[in-house]
């Protein structure tokens, strides 16, 4: 038969005897890590849906045991966690706003060569990274800014990530070509213009990276909540299913049948409210995925 004729042999099928079995133990290995990693999350699911007594029993580990909807149901009738709900989307909308506006210009402005004290502005923003004025200090600031349970107490604190913002400069330096600057401004551009007209149209994959980034950190943060918020119709998601999981467990008591009652309320509660919190985050992601993989890559790796 010609060469032409012939189907063409994959790699795996050309490597020797060796190969073969590297690349086994590789997949095998790579096999476990990813059962390893997947399986808390499948359990966590399947636990959330499957009646306590079997969980409490060990009864599941593969599938769910005789199935119920009772710990989504006692979660979502409670009008605390639609508030949560609505308060942390409303925390998340704005820090992921502000944090653009900030983030994006900034990086952009560190990226170029021609910025005067390009250095001094360097080291400005990595001393926070390795020095910090502690947790008295910033409540004290908070409260002399009386920003003290509001809004913008959760919200500004969140606004801006050293790390994020030299993920964008390097961005930046490694993506957008100097040349084309360079022709848009013979061209007559001035540098608002570029930023608006040139930079930001070449930047969707770093803006989504950074708008999940920053979305995700405020979703799940509860800290600040917790220490700069009194009143209860403020509190973000995480810090009303932290209230409601504290409060199931702490109030055991009396019969040894209402103690056990509880405890399997409050460990169904348990992972049901992962699921509550993780999966508008879950749902957001396959929308920026096709960003996410170019922005890390070229944003961290790269310069």
């Amino acid at each position: 038969m010609p060469a032409k004729a012939k189907a063409a042999k994959s790699p795996l099928m050309q490597s020797s005897t060796g190969d073969k079995v590297f690349y086994a133990i590789n997949y095998a290995f790579l096999g476990l890590m990813t059962l390893i990693i997947l399986y808390p999350i499948y359990f966590i699911i399947i636990a959330s849906i499957s009646d306590p007594d079997a969980v409490l029993g060990g009864e599941v580990i593969l599938y769910p045991v005789r199935l119920t909807l009772s710990g989504f149901q006692k979660i979502l009738e409670r009008s605390d966690v639609w508030r949560g709900y609505l308060n942390t989307i409303i925390y998340t909308v704005l820090t992921v706003i502000i944090s653009l506006i900030v983030t994006i210009p900034a990086g952009w402005a560190l990226s170029r060569r021609e910025l005067m004290g390009k250095k001094f502005f360097m080291i400005y923003f990595i001393i926070p990274m390795f020095f910090g004025g502690g947790l008295i200090p910033f409540y004290n600031v908070m409260n002399s800014l009386h920003l003290i349970n509001t809004m913008w107490s959760i919200v500004l604190p969140s606004v801006l990530s050293v790390w994020n913002l030299f993920m964008t400069r390097t961005f930046f330096e490694s993506s957008i070509p100097e040349g084309l600057v360079e022709a848009a401004r013979i061209d007559g551009a001035g540098e608002v213009r570029i930023f608006f007209a040139l930079v930001i149209p070449l930047s969707k994959a770093i803006l989504a990276v950074m708008a999940l980034y920053y979305a995700v950190g405020q979703w799940n943060s509860y800290f600040n909540a917790m220490i700069f918020l009194q009143d209860a119709n403020l509190y973000p998601l995480q810090l009303v299913l932290k209230e409601i999981l504290i409060a199931s467990e702490s109030t055991m008591g009396g019969s040894g049948e209402t103690i056990l009652e509880q405890y399997r309320l409050a460990n169904q509660i348990k992972y049901v409210s992962v699921i509550v919190s993780s999966a508008p985050v879950i749902m957001l992601y396959p929308f920026v995925q096709k960003y996410f993989n170019q922005g890390v890559m070229i944003g961290s790796l790269k310069g």
